[in-house]
């Protein structure tokens, strides 16, 4: 397909996504909060490199193999050649989405590779990584315009990226990277139908006969009064948490619609990771959904309700840090963040709240490994912790 066609197409389905954000409470996003990201984004590609790592750029996924964690195998597949890593649990993965009209995905087939929604050509010289950045300023926007395509594809008919997106492809990068545990997270978008990835995906771990290594989540949505009554069943099967995404589902953390879901899961024993802050590629429309300010009610209501958000706040990880210090059942996720706002979150709020993950299939797995490996050179016992000790600990695992 021609560029010119790809970015028509791009924009008219990008059109039902656009309206579905709506406007929402616009009380509640200001032109203070949407300059303080543009700053943030500014002061994130400044100081890179100038922190106590120095300077952390490799063309692409593959240019990881420079660091001393990884090599290329003969066939040019990265691999982790750690000898002494501890076990790794990745508690923010997902499987291919095919949600409204397109057709299932086959999550037992294997393809040659993962394409990653937000990934370079492998013979692409021009590809930075920096790993002291927020992730997705590394990409550029005609590489976001092919992301965001390839995600409203999944809406519509189909997308020849998420269709590599399998449990067979999954395991095969954990390998290569030495991720022995993922836990598997659905995204309830409260469509109308061809919105049940919760149990499509569960169906897809019982199938693939990886249960010892793939750990399911369930969603579910504030509009749906079974929600309650969804999550004991979920639980019942074996999910061991509740994903929720405040911008794609196009809800308030702190609205009390949401308060009969926090009382399901702090009945179950469930712990919440949530989408959690800015990422700065989704529709502006949603921005107003993922302020950190947005989730301290949900935090303060249910003192027993463990919630983590993922990617640390993303672009929010200012606010993130704030909010952790005031509320101890608030841990991370590692997604996303630069070498320098990693180690910043393991002095700040200490090593026992912070998750590794990875966001896959959005990224690959090297790319979140490689950060948490670099600050935790000369600190073992916190890259125990943060690897699998945590996550363990969280979901209840021996």
């Amino acid at each position: 397909m021609d560029l010119q066609r790809r970015k028509l197409l791009a924009g008219l389905a990008a059109t039902p996504l656009a309206i579905a954000a709506g406007c929402g409470e616009t009380a509640r996003y200001t032109q203070a909060d949407a300059l303080a990201l543009d700053n943030q984004r500014i002061r994130d590609r400044e100081q890179a490199g100038k922190g106590p790592f120095g300077d952390q750029r490799y063309q692409g996924y593959l240019g990881l193999s420079d660091l001393p964690y990884f090599e290329l195998d003969d066939s040019g597949t990265l691999r982790c050649v750690v000898a002494d890593l501890p076990p790794v649990l990745d508690i923010h993965a997902h499987l291919g989405m095919a949600l409204l009209f397109a057709p299932r995905i086959d999550l037992q087939a294997r393809h040659e590779r993962a394409l990653h929604l937000l990934d370079w050509e492998e013979d692409d010289t021009e590809a930075v990584l920096d790993l002291d950045m927020y992730i997705n300023g590394n990409f550029t926007p005609s590489d976001l315009r092919e992301m965001r395509f390839e995600a409203v594809t999944q809406l519509l008919w189909g997308s020849r990226k998420a269709e590599t997106h399998t449990i067979p492809n999954l395991i095969a990068e954990m390998d290569e990277t030495k991720v022995t545990h993922s836990v598997i997270l659905p995204v309830d978008f409260g469509l109308p139908f061809g919105d049940n990835l919760t149990d499509h995906f569960m169906q897809a771990i019982e199938e693939s006969g990886e249960q010892d290594r793939l750990i399911p989540g369930a969603s579910v949505h504030p509009s749906d009064s079974e929600a309650p009554a969804k999550l004991a069943r979920y639980a019942a099967a074996g999910a061991r948490m509740v994903k929720l995404h405040p911008a794609m589902g196009r809800f308030f953390p702190d609205d009390e619609a949401m308060f009969p879901i926090y009382r399901a899961c702090d009945e179950l024993g469930l712990p919440v990771i949530f989408h959690g802050g800015r990422a700065g590629i989704e529709p502006e429309a949603m921005h107003q959904y993922t302020l950190m300010r947005h989730y301290e009610g949900a935090f303060r209501a249910f003192p027993n309700v463990q919630f983590v958000l993922g990617h640390a706040g993303a672009r929010d990880a200012e606010d993130a840090i704030t909010l952790a210090t005031r509320h101890p059942n608030l841990w991370f996720d590692s997604h996303g963040q630069g070498v320098t706002m990693l180690a910043r979150m393991l002095d700040e709020i200490g090593p026992d709240r912070l998750l590794f993950g990875t966001d896959w299939p959005f990224y690959h797995l090297a790319s979140a490994l490689a950060k948490v490996l670099i600050v935790t050179e000369d600190r073992p016992a916190d890259r125990v912790a943060v690897l699998y000790g945590n996550a363990a600990r969280l979901l209840g695992l021996s």
